[in-house]
């Protein structure tokens, strides 16, 4: 199944999706008060010594590839769709030498958990998997993804980096030494549930898909009727590159209409876009920051039918973020997520 382009823009020969006309640009607020997104979720000290260390044993041409303007064309166009090659902007795996990788996964370690680097490396490993079938043999990769570099990293100033590869999209943003946003991110998968062959068993998004189908089924006949907004299937996210807050309108149910149970399992399912995949220390101000907002005000929107291994998709919205998932094949192996802070798009509070 070919995977979907951002409607709004064009791949150029590197795979990044340009944002359109549509794309807010959001400024801090004259004479307000410091909002806790501007506080961020913690230094960033050790993320700058891994980049440091990271940039400095690249060489010269390399360090090129890696570098971009802050706040550029490369930075709001993030995209984890595909492209006739696969590539994204920044310096891939598949170019590093051992000693350079190991420096890049020792990056990773400082903004993802054990389990985000797990499931990091199996959205990439799902790359080796379809090309073992044939599907796009001399293009796909588990190397085929792009570390990126935006402005310049200090302790001072803003700047940026990206992991982004096929169906793996996350960034990050600092600001004079503290992080200020782990998002847009996107953990994506296909096939999300492999057969057979040398991985066969692999589940990618377990609880995205899980958690989501559990909830709607436990609910009410009321409340499925007035969470599901469409007997079709969510095909893909609406939340790409340009409308990050476009589509943060709160439909469907309301956590305040569901039972305690059904209300412990959509936070749980918030959680495992917003918590799971950081390392502990970003992951204790990031969950109070998710949790900051009215959790009774809280919506779940569900696309299509509930069966398994049936497309199906769903958007939750919060005061401060949108999650979404869909399915772009009608057997809900290909699937697409996304996660958004509305607060702090790119590292640019409102």
């Amino acid at each position: 199944m070919p995977s979907t382009h951002d409607p709004r823009g064009e791949p150029d020969r590197r795979g990044v999706v340009l944002a359109g006309a549509a794309l807010v640009v959001a400024t801090a607020i004259p004479g307000a008060a410091p909002r806790a997104a501007e506080a961020g979720l913690g230094p960033a000290t050790d993320l700058l010594a891994r980049a440091t260390q990271f940039l400095s044993a690249l060489e010269p041409e390399q360090r090129k590839a890696a570098s971009f303007a802050w706040d550029g064309p490369e930075w709001r166009g993030w995209n984890y769709f595909g492209s006739s090659d696969f590539i994204k902007p920044g310096l891939r795996l598949e170019q590093m030498s051992n000693p350079q990788k190991a420096a890049a996964w020792g990056l990773l370690a400082t903004v993802l958990s054990s389990s985000g680097l797990e499931k990091a490396k199996n959205v990439m490993t799902l790359q080796d998997v379809l090309a073992a079938r044939g599907d796009g043999t001399a293009r796909r990769s588990s190397e085929r993804f792009s570390f990126a570099f935006f402005g310049v990293p200090a302790e001072t100033g803003p700047w940026g980096f990206r992991l982004e590869g096929h169906h793996l999209s996350l960034s990050i943003a600092v600001r004079d030494g503290r992080i200020v946003s782990v998002t847009p991110s996107s953990f994506s998968a296909n096939p999300n549930r492999v057969a057979s062959g040398q991985h066969a068993g692999l589940v990618t998004l377990k609880g995205e898909e899980a958690l989501a189908r559990r909830l709607f089924a436990d609910l009410a006949p009321r409340l499925q009727a007035r969470a599901r907004l469409s007997d079709t299937a969510l095909r893909n996210i609406v939340s790409y590159a340009g409308r990050e807050r476009a589509n943060a309108q709160k439909a469907g149910a309301a956590a305040a209409d569901l039972a305690s149970p059904q209300r412990e399992l959509i936070w749980q399912l918030i959680e495992t876009y917003t918590v799971e995949h950081l390392p502990p220390a970003i992951a204790t101000a990031q969950k109070a920051r998710v949790a900051s907002g009215d959790r009774a005000a809280v919506h779940f929107a569900w696309y299509g039918p509930n069966t398994a291994e049936t497309a199906f998709g769903y958007r939750v919205i919060g005061d401060g973020f949108v999650i979404e998932m869909g399915s772009v094949d009608p057997a809900a192996q290909h699937l697409h997520t996304i996660y958004h802070d509305l607060a702090t798009v790119l590292g640019r509070s409102v």
